[in-house]
């Protein structure tokens, strides 16, 4: 029988984590929104990356619309919330910037950022950068990496949201806030390349 009557600490509960797809680029060099392209799994890629951040275990799922917003809207059904950052050539600062104020409206504890146009990079890659936050708790900071370069998705706690948000700026994105703060970095290459497709080239 406890004589300190100190209370014995429960663990925490499961975390929250909400996705977000950033799918607002004009693709430029590819000759159209990446949002509308063909993926070779069926649908199109923004149906691809809601299908991923959904399979990984993220709920709620934010989606930022930009150029092409109007063909890509009815695409978003499995999003629980778009956005269209009407910015978005500003570079993607202005679509996380959407995001991450859509997604502070939620409950979540962190949430996962994927870029639309990473054609390989499926829900497994999405789960082991979650595990090395202790499953995306509101202090993680986390990226994956492939081949030792730097890529996507980025796990952001809700610790860190004002301070991404404070930065932003132009297409660079939490590129800033990532080199400012100490933060895991996930080896992903045996798990997908992790590369944009930024022209039809890199579709072969």
């Amino acid at each position: 029988m406890p004589t300190t009557g100190e209370e014995v600490g429960t663990p925490p509960g499961p975390r929250s984590v909400a996705g977000l797809l950033l799918a607002a680029g004009g693709g430029r060099r590819m000759g159209g929104p990446k949002a509308l392209l063909d993926d070779p799994s069926g649908g199109t890629f923004l149906e691809r990356g809601l299908r991923v951040l959904r399979a990984s275990g993220c709920d709620p799922v934010v989606v930022v619309l930009g150029a092409g917003a109007p063909e890509a809207q009815p695409l978003a059904t499995g999003a629980d919330t778009v956005v269209v950052a009407h910015d978005w050539a500003q570079g993607q600062s202005a679509s996380l910037r959407a995001g991450l104020e859509a997604v502070s409206a939620s409950a979540a504890d962190a949430v996962v950022v994927l870029l639309v146009d990473l054609p390989d990079v499926g829900p497994d890659v999405v789960r082991r950068v979650l595990a090395a936050t202790d499953g995306g708790g509101p202090a993680s900071l986390a990226r994956a990496a492939y081949a030792g370069v730097p890529g996507h998705p980025v796990v952001i706690g809700r610790d860190h949201w004002a301070g991404v948000l404070d930065v932003l700026e132009g297409d660079r994105g939490a590129r800033d806030y990532l080199a400012a703060h100490p933060h895991a970095t996930v080896e992903c290459g045996d798990l997908a390349g992790g590369e944009d497709a930024d022209t039809p080239a890199d579709l072969g």
